[in-house]
């Protein structure tokens, strides 16, 4: 059993995950901690997922991100017909991936099929994915289709990886090792029973409850928070009289919350209970304003760590490059004095 600092020696300096520990994750099944335990996933609740995606973004913050990205697509099997969603997740390596951004068309044909096209960009864990996800516009005959209100159309497919190019674009300083990449579709002929519409579920669970912004904001928030303490780690062995107690405990204090949050949730939720707006305000404010903290504590701590920190072959080069690199996520991203949700 390969151990968690075999894993980080792994992952220092890597530009891609090896199938050491890709098959570890298949094994224990990490990237389908929210299927339902009925398609053979996990079934995870919320506060015991929210620790795994921690620990794992502790090691190393590539694998971290990868894995919340890649486990939160997986969530569509919640989303799927239960005879499509049952068949895909009997394979433990299944793993869905893509895009959030609307990057192409689906031309419905006659027989209800469509003909997918298009580009789309930021697809984390690409090259580990069986299948990927995309948002498209649908249309008929070159036309885009309306709904009611006269808004263009837009549905989420599955579409498996052999019909899709990977393009190996990532150039960012840090997140090296997550396979985020852009990837093209052209002419793929998709048929209905794989589209999904992100609001529709066929399973009745309380996470299909949760409204997406807080599961983004909180599944998001403990990979920040996983990599702010490995770097905190990282801090003290080059600078072992570093005293980074309060910074520990802002850590762990938050973690505890971010954990009260999630059972509050499901609590309420359990109980018949909406997520009213007021909460959903309070959870993305605190994990907005925590990373902001964060981010701020982990400059005051590099600035102390001298020439040692810059080293580019360094795990605590890597940690700072990662984290940063996460900070660019729209989720939590100011933009003159906004707060911006997409990308």
């Amino acid at each position: 059993m390969i151990t968690s600092e075999e894993i980080r020696n792994q992952m220092l300096g890597a530009s891609e995950v090896s199938p050491q520990i890709m098959n570890l994750i298949h094994d224990q099944r990490l990237l389908q901690i929210w299927v339902p335990k009925k398609y053979g996933g996990l079934g995870f609740r919320l506060n015991q997922g929210l620790q795994i995606l921690f620990d794992w973004s502790k090691i190393d913050g590539s694998l971290g991100w990868m894995l919340t990205l890649c486990s939160g697509a997986n969530f569509f099997s919640r989303n799927l017909k239960p005879e499509i969603a049952t068949a895909l997740f009997s394979n433990s390596k299944t793993c869905f991936g893509g895009s959030g951004m609307i990057g192409g068309t689906a031309e419905k044909q006659n027989d209800g099929t469509f003909i997918i096209n298009g580009l789309w960009h930021f697809a984390t864990g690409a090259p580990h994915l069986s299948h990927f996800t995309l948002n498209a516009k649908l249309t008929e005959k070159g036309i885009p289709l309306l709904d009611k209100f006269g808004s263009e159309i837009i549905r989420s497919f599955v579409i498996s990886k052999n019909k899709v190019e990977i393009i190996p674009n990532w150039k960012s300083m840090g997140m090296k090792a997550t396979g985020t990449f852009s990837f093209k579709v052209e002419n793929v002929e998709v048929s209905e029973e794989y589209s999904f519409v992100y609001d529709d579920f066929f399973t009745d669970d309380v996470l299909d409850k949760i409204p997406f912004r807080i599961f983004a904001d909180l599944t998001l928030l403990v990979n920040y928070l996983g990599m702010a303490a490995h770097f905190s780690e990282e801090a003290v062995k080059i600078r072992p009289n570093l005293d980074l107690k309060l910074f520990n405990k802002m850590i762990s204090e938050h973690l505890e919350k971010s954990f009260q949050f999630a059972d509050e949730i499901e609590m309420s939720l359990k109980n018949f209970e909406t997520l009213s707006s007021q909460k959903q305000a309070e959870i993305h404010s605190f994990a907005t304003d925590l990373v902001e903290k964060l981010s701020h504590q982990i400059l005051e701590i590099y600035f102390q760590l001298g020439i040692k920190a810059t080293h580019t072959d360094s795990t605590i080069y890597q940690v700072f490059c990662d984290y940063f690199t996460a900070t660019q996520h729209s989720n939590f991203r100011r933009e003159f004095g906004e707060e911006c949700f997409n990308e």
